[in-house]
C-alpha cells in the first residue's frame, strides 16, 4: 500500500478493530474538504441509499499518487475542479472493516471551478450521491443527525466526521 505522505504528526482516528486471525486487503484513499472559500462553504456528498453524508474521496488506484487520485475523485463525485495542496494532509483515518484494512488521507482543496457535472460510477449512481455545497456548521449538523442503514455508512460517518471537526481547527 502506498503510503505517500511524510507527515506522522498529523492527527490519526482509529475505526475499528484488527482481528489477527484476518487476513486484510490493503488500500490506499484519499479524501477532501472541497472549500469555496468565497461563499465559505464546503462539498458535501449525500448518499440517498445508505442515509448518510461523506467528503468527496475514495481510493487510491495503482498508477495514481495522492495528487492524481483526490483531483479524479473530486470531479467523479462533484464536477468540479480544484486546487490541492499535498504537502497539507491535516489528518488520517486507518479502518478495520471486514477484510479492509484502509488508511485515508484528508486534504484541503480549493474551489477552482464547477462544471456541474459529476461523473459519477454506475454503483454510486444507484446509491443516489448528490453533492451540495453547506457551511462546515451545517455539514457537521448533518453528518451527526444522519442515520446510516449499514455498517459502511457507520464507518464512513465516523470518519468523515472526524475530517470535518480538524478542518474547523484550522482555521
Amino acid at each position: 500500500m502506498s503510503l505517500q505522505h511524510k507527515d506522522t504528526a498529523v492527527p490519526l482516528r482509529h475505526i475499528g478493530s484488527k482481528d489477527t486471525g484476518m487476513v486484510y486487503v490493503e488500500r490506499s484513499a484519499v479524501r477532501a474538504i472541497l472549500h469555496n472559500p468565497l461563499a465559505h462553504q464546503i462539498a458535501l456528498i449525500h448518499v440517498a441509499k445508505g442515509n448518510y453524508f461523506k467528503l468527496p474521496g475514495g481510493g487510491v488506484e495503482a498508477d495514481e499518487d495522492h495528487t492524481v487520485a483526490i483531483a479524479r475523485e473530486i470531479f467523479e463525485e462533484t464536477g468540479c475542479k480544484a486546487a490541492i495542496d499535498i504537502d497539507k494532509c491535516f489528518a488520517k483515518s486507518e479502518e478495520w472493516r471486514n477484510d479492509l484494512h484502509q488508511i485515508s488521507f484528508c486534504y484541503v482543496a480549493k474551489l477552482v471551478e464547477d462544471t456541474g457535472n459529476p461523473e459519477l460510477t454506475e454503483l454510486e449512481a444507484s446509491e443516489g450521491l448528490s453533492h451540495r455545497w453547506v457551511s462546515v456548521d451545517e455539514a457537521i449538523e448533518a453528518m451527526k443527525s444522519s442515520q446510516p442503514t449499514s455498517e459502511l455508512g457507520n464507518f464512513i460517518k465516523e470518519r468523515d466526521l472526524f475530517f470535518v471537526e480538524k478542518f474547523v481547527t484550522l482555521s
